[in-house]
């Protein structure tokens, strides 16, 4: 394993897989979830691995994370944190004369009751960016540039729109507007938004979807991020497509995005959720002008609804210890066995499940 590229919290982890879960916020207004991931090597050859995204440690307004906690028959298992984004993940190991891999995550964290949401009418405040920081969150990625077509296509979008607001709601309206939901494509997608606006192909799900935001938003100088997580909860605002219904959550995986004003600092926005709607919600194919499109579409511009847990904000991981290709981002479980990645869209056959309960004050 490169520890120069992965910093190693072996001793924490160790701590926070022995010692009692931290105190749970009993805040009025919040509510605590409990998320359980099981990995299952199937007919495991050679040295097998694992590497399972972990909740935001970090405490946001609209999260909190409470801790992590494993057990299993691994010989080796370790928090590890990217260095560039801060993606936390547990990394397992079993040796060749495991014949049964396996290992059991829970994770517990807390959301507000009420949906984030930032008020863009408000005056300007002192929120803003470091030059360094604003860099950053206009960079490209690996499946995210922001020159040549991407940017060719931005400047379009947000002309005669000033100001980062502006320049992200002309965006957001665009891809709402031009884009849709492809329920052929497997997982999220994965964000290759220059094949899509080259082919002009702008269908996909919300990696896909989501990232055109981000990837058009730094195109014109506007900081964005993609965040990834998985739905736990049904939604409270009477969508069903906008939420899990089941204690299994397996399949529930679900990324946003959000936008940095200045003045006002990150705003959420989904319009991947807004195409999720006109395809899925009930009776389906829904007229862009149906009530229901309408509410999403406008709710959906500096607004989530935090029936969900946010995992990491990262793009371009290397998994540790793996000889595989980068993932575009770290939202699912990955394993491999014998030097073979297993398929991650595929928990059945990986196998894992993901399931949660919320847990009641």
């Amino acid at each position: 394993m490169d520890r120069r590229a992965f910093l190693a919290s072996s001793v924490a982890s160790a701590a926070v897989a022995s010692l009692p879960w931290r105190v749970a916020q009993g805040q009025s207004g919040w509510r605590t979830f409990e998320v359980t991931t099981r990995i299952d090597i199937q007919r495991p050859s050679g040295v097998s691995r694992a590497w399972i995204p972990l909740p935001l440690s970090a405490s946001l307004d609209w999260h909190r994370g409470q801790g992590n906690a494993w057990h299993g028959n691994a010989s080796r298992a370790e928090v590890l944190r990217d260095p560039k984004y801060g993606v936390e993940m547990l990394y397992a190991e079993w040796s060749d004369a495991e014949g049964a891999p396996y290992l059991e995550i829970t994770s517990r964290f807390s959301t507000p009751v009420r949906d984030r949401a930032v008020d863009l009418s408000r005056p300007g405040g002192g929120a803003a960016l470091s030059e360094a920081e604003r860099r950053f969150f206009t960079a490209p990625t690996d499946l995210i540039p922001t020159d040549g077509i991407v940017r060719e296509t931005a400047e379009g979008v947000v002309k005669g729109n000033r100001g980062d607001v502006g320049k992200a709601r002309a965006i957001y309206e665009w891809v709402v507007d031009n884009s849709y939901r492809d329920p052929k494509v497997r997982g999220c997608g994965w964000g290759d938004i220059e094949a899509m606006l080259e082919t002009k192909n702008l269908g996909g799900k919300c990696g896909d979807l989501n990232a055109l935001f981000v990837g058009l938003a730094r195109a014109v100088g506007v900081p964005a991020r993609d965040v990834y997580g998985i739905r736990v909860a049904p939604s409270a605002h009477g969508y069903k497509s906008l939420g899990t219904g089941s204690p299994v959550i397996s399949k529930a995986q679900h990324c946003r995005a959000e936008f940095f004003a200045q003045g006002i600092g990150w705003v959420p926005v989904d319009p991947a959720d807004v195409r999720k709607v006109v395809l899925e919600e009930p009776p389906g194919n829904l007229a862009m002008d149906d009530g229901k499109v309408e509410a999403a579409r406008k709710r959906l511009f500096g607004s989530w609804e935090m029936n969900w847990l946010a995992y990491n904000m990262g793009h371009d991981i290397s998994l540790p210890g793996s000889r595989g290709p980068k993932l575009p981002y770290l939202m699912y479980p990955n394993g491999e066995t014998g030097g073979d990645r297993l398929d991650q869209l595929d928990p059945d056959a990986f196998k894992y499940g993901i399931n949660v309960r919320e847990l009641k004050a």
